[in-house]
């Protein structure tokens, strides 16, 4: 194993130290660093912009810039959040909590550099896990048939949408209208269109591109507009030297991020969970077991480091089971299996038999990224807190430019570019409706997948369904979906029926 192990890290060091793939590696953080900084756009809005221009590079290096993008947001994203209490990303919201009151007390330099030292230990060991996990899953995936393949996609649809939302319903309902979106276009077997209304853009179905950067380019921008208007930084109170901790600091800290690196870890590989989940039960994990609990909320140390690790860590395992069974835990994921489909290339058991230089070649970049992104953070702090004070209403028109350039550059339709402004108006309209969007592209991605699978499920069950249930792996996986959704259902309805009982007392 550990033979096969160093050959592969070999391989992986081969291609990722290609000149080409390093440079696209570094940008890729780069750009994911500087969008994680902005308030407002966070990684889905980025990876959503640059999915274009990934059509024209090698897949490799597409992936590596996409992943690069997606790790480099969890760096960047700490540093709004603490200096300015407006989180980057998601996932950096909890570092509001304890980072922004220590911004206030003149220790926001300590922060940022404990949330760095926290990230790359966290991004790494999270990479290991992933170098161990990943051919031991996929010893047990390559004997999975299409009824399994269909369940697992079944149940990462259902845990995504019920567990991540706090409305599990609106979740599911999201997915089936992404499942719906995703029929649009040729029918797989018989080419016949389907959905199209004798529009003829529509007959190759809706590009997936147009879905992300309606969704999460056009909609997340024009929302973030009022909230970080007004939002300013001292440039002058972040130095070098505010930076250097304290030997308490160092202390308070190093259990913390080891702790919150392996919760991270386990919930990144889940389907449904990621970053954002994972740093929030890092915080509650360290204020639970604190021997001051009273501290959170005041500017403790182990309330920045341990969700911000716990963040990063996921990042990495998040790819585990997109990679090595093709089922997306986030709707990030399932834009890189997008990025990897146009490519012509399947992520699943198959990925890293077929294309073992472009999976370790991705691995070994990830090592890159993390050194190249604690390089460049603490030198150019400067720079990202001037970053911060460019007025963002300066910023996002010109964001919205790159937006209608770039999905025009795919297919040189004026077509894509009114698509995308329609879906960024529906993005923009289920915001007020409080309806997720990230099931939705969930469902679009996978539901080309799921209807192929389902399809050679039937066929080889002669068009019974008890081919779903009766065999003992995707029997299994479909009675675990099953569970999750009556969950969904009946956390749905339980707050109703209790409001229900109040307003009657």
């Amino acid at each position: 194993m550990f033979a096969d192990l160093a050959g592969h890290i070999a391989l992986g060091l081969e291609t990722a130290f290609s000149w080409t793939n390093l440079f696209y590696c570094f940008v890729g953080v780069f750009l994911g660093m500087l969008v994680g900084v902005i308030p407002g756009i966070g990684s889905l809005a980025a990876i959503s912009m640059l999915l274009p221009i990934t059509f024209h590079l090698e897949p490799t290096a597409a992936i590596i810039m996409l992943a690069g993008v997606f790790y480099g947001t969890s760096y960047g994203g700490s540093t709004a959040s603490i200096l300015l209490n407006l989180p980057g990303t998601p996932s950096s919201a909890v570092a509001c909590v304890d980072g922004y009151p220590m911004s206030k007390q003149g220790r926001g330099g300590i922060a940022l550099m404990m949330t760095t030292v926290g990230s790359f230990i966290a991004g790494s060991i999270g990479i290991v896990i992933m170098m161990l996990a990943s051919p031991i899953i996929v010893e047990y995936a390559l004997k999975f048939g299409p009824s399994e393949y269909f369940a697992l996609m079944v149940l990462g649809l259902i845990a995504a949408s019920a567990i991540t939302t706090t409305a599990p319903i609106k979740g599911i309902a999201m997915v089936v209208f992404g499942l719906l979106l995703g029929c649009v276009g040729s029918d797989l077997e018989t080419g016949v269109a389907r959905f199209a209304f004798d529009i003829p853009e529509l007959y190759d179905g809706i590009q997936l591109t147009v879905i992300a950067m309606g969704l999460f380019g056009v909609s997340e921008v024009v929302a973030s507009i009022e909230g970080i208007r007004g939002a300013r930084v001292d440039a002058k109170s972040i130095t070098l030297r505010s930076m250097i901790p304290t030997s308490d600091d160092w202390r308070r800290s190093w259990m913390p991020i080891l702790r919150g690196t392996l919760g991270g870890s386990f919930f990144g590989a889940l389907p449904g969970t990621g970053g954002v989940i994972a740093s929030f039960m890092a915080y509650a994990l360290e204020k639970k077991i604190s021997k001051e609990p009273e501290r959170f909320g005041h500017g403790a140390i182990e309330g920045v480091v341990a969700p911000e690790s716990a963040n990063n860590a996921a990042d990495q395992t998040a790819f585990i089971p997109t990679l090595t069974l093709g089922i997306p835990g986030n709707v990030i994921m399932a834009l890189m299996i997008g990025a990897l489909t146009i490519h012509g290339i399947v992520p699943g058991p198959q990925f890293m038999v077929q294309h073992p230089d472009m999976f370790w070649g991705l691995v070994m970049s990830f090592w890159i990224g993390n050194l190249i992104l604690v390089i460049l953070n603490i030198p150019l702090i400067g720079l990202w807190i001037r970053v911060l004070a460019v007025p963002y209403h300066l910023m996002y028109p010109a964001i919205i430019m790159f937006v209608c350039m770039g999905v025009y550059s795919v297919n040189n339709s004026h077509f894509d570019v009114i698509m995308v402004m329609i879906v960024g108006a529906l993005g923009y309209s289920m915001r007020y409706l409080d309806l997720p969007a990230a099931p939705l592209i969930l469902g679009f991605v996978l539901g080309p997948l799921m209807e192929e699978n389902l399809r050679r499920a039937l066929l080889i069950g002669r068009g019974d369904f008890a081919v779903l249930f009766n065999r003992p792996i995707s029997g299994t996986i479909m009675a675990m979906a099953i569970a999750l959704l009556l969950w969904a259902i009946y956390e749905n309805y339980r707050p109703t029926k209790g409001r229900l009982v109040d307003a009657d007392d």
